[in-house]
């Protein structure tokens, strides 16, 4: 336990944790023989941050230098660029929002009407629903309702195809509504026919 003590003592006069300083020179063994050994000087110290450059004398060769506009940019050159905006505006106008309005009260008018005629023609037994994801819905009164969810998806891909960022969708935004509608009203005009 002394032992242990003792070496904790030696051991803490030690700075193992100081770095050496720029001036500090190592200090070389001593030796006893007639020889002295020269001690080699210590290399500088890096410096602790970069040294600014110096500017170039004036006598200096002008072909090397680069001058400081080269590097700076232009003051003016920034602000004359057209800039572009972070949000564009609505592409719709007032005529197509009108038009949009009238092919969705077309479009939900022909499933209304689809709906109408096949509960007609199935009550009287004059045929089937062939469409099969309706056909649960052809024997109850929620046909009315189940028939409106395909306008109003055509409604919501209209909608989106009018104030897309592609010109092209923008001119055809009309036909996703325009197709369910005359799907619907030829089914409906279908089924009326069958009934006598």
């Amino acid at each position: 336990m002394h032992l242990a003590t003792l070496l904790l003592f030696c051991c803490a006069s030690f700075n193992f944790d100081t770095p050496r300083l720029a001036g500090d020179q190592p200090v070389a063994p001593a030796h006893h023989s007639e020889e002295a050994t020269p001690v080699q000087p210590a290399a500088p110290a890096l410096p602790n941050a970069p040294v600014a450059k110096a500017e170039a004398p004036a006598d200096s060769d002008a072909s090397t230098a680069v001058p400081v506009e080269a590097i700076l940019p232009a003051g003016g050159a920034l602000l004359n660029s057209p800039v572009k905006p972070a949000a564009h505006g609505s592409y719709e106008t007032t005529r197509q929002r009108k038009i949009w309005y009238g092919l969705v009260a077309a479009g939900h008018s022909a499933a209304g009407f689809d709906a109408y005629t096949t509960r007609r023609a199935i009550s009287g037994g004059y045929g089937v629903e062939s469409n099969p994801i309706m056909r649960p819905f052809a024997q109850s009164n929620a046909i009315y309702f189940a028939t409106q969810v395909t306008p109003a998806v055509m409604d919501y891909v209209g909608h989106r195809m009018m104030t897309s960022n592609h010109s092209w969708m923008r001119r055809m935004w009309w036909v996703p509504q325009l197709a369910g509608t005359s799907l619907s009203l030829g089914a409906g005009i279908h089924n009326y026919k069958m009934v006598p």
